[in-house]
């Protein structure tokens, strides 16, 4: 198997537990979504001081970098909430969708507030993806449509959690559920409920599933480069309505597979058109 297959498989597993994930946590939804978070970022805590200390690296990075990593765990621990919250109360192939088109407000707010470029491919690719989220929200209006505007909201905030750091994916991993953690603590408390056997089990689910969702996420990316690897990460609407459908018994809307395949579409574009410039500028540089 070669480098790039291997970040594939693992990119496709991350999309799997992250998918799985979500399931658990609309099935313990009578327990607080502070409590479910506290215990996700628990497990990942654990599991990325552990493979740190084992490779002798930095549990929180430099000091020169910790206003950005504090801004990255802020804004990544609201982007949790929204997204435990949209889990609770929406289809999971819905929220898995639009929570896909965060890409879209990485480039947006990028070319804004970081005057960075927007390639011409972006455009049609963004639009694609627009068409895609409309599609799903519509569908959605038969019933109490906020929780999927909050896993709306969960996409945007991806952005305000982009991170180009110089920090190792593990360190980012550790400083942001640390922060995730502590953080849920006060609001934990104020409406802790004592868990059954049952929620307990699935509150460890919920540990389990987002801590090997990381741990996939970060050696897909030693493995291959995101622009290689990334679309892999979409197979996770694939597994969303799966799941959704088998476990929680949600139909797989019509609307919701053309909203879903347009998002994906888009990312396959810019998927092609990236290998293609990346392939010519290796071609020019070897001549």
């Amino acid at each position: 198997m070669t480098q790039r297959q291997k970040g594939a498989l693992y990119m496709i597993l991350s999309a799997l537990c992250f998918a799985s994930m979500q399931v658990v946590v609309r099935l313990s939804r009578d327990i607080p979504t502070m409590e479910q978070i506290f215990m996700r970022n628990s497990f990942v805590l654990i599991v990325s001081a552990i493979i740190i200390l084992r490779k002798k690296g930095s549990l929180f990075g430099p000091a020169k970098y910790q206003p950005y990593l504090f801004g990255r765990s802020f804004f990544g621990f609201l982007g949790l909430i929204t997204l435990f919250y949209a889990s609770s109360h929406a289809a999971q192939g819905d929220v898995t969708i639009l929570n896909k088109t965060s890409p879209i407000w990485v480039t947006i707010l990028a070319v804004i507030f970081m005057k960075e470029k927007l390639p011409k491919i972006q455009i049609p690719a963004l639009a694609l993806s627009m068409v895609g989220a409309f599609i799903v929200f519509r569908p959605s209006f038969e019933s109490n449509p906020f929780p999927l505007v909050v896993a709306f909201l969960s996409a945007v905030t991806s952005f305000l959690s982009f991170f180009k750091g110089k920090v190792d994916g593990l360190t980012v991993m550790m400083h942001f559920s640390t922060f995730s953690a502590i953080a849920s603590i006060p609001f934990m408390l104020k409406d802790f409920v004592v868990p059954s056997f049952k929620q307990a089990v699935l509150l460890l689910l919920i540990g389990v599933f987002g801590s090997l969702g990381q741990a996939f996420i970060t050696y897909a990316y030693r493995f291959a480069p995101a622009s290689e690897i990334s679309i892999y990460n979409y197979s996770g609407i694939i597994f969303s309505m799966i799941l959704g459908f088998f476990i929680l018994g949600e139909p797989v809307k019509f609307t919701s597979v053309i909203g879903g395949a347009l998002v994906a579409a888009a990312s396959v574009m810019v998927y092609v058109y990236n290998n293609r410039s990346n392939k010519k500028a290796g071609d020019e540089t070897t001549k």
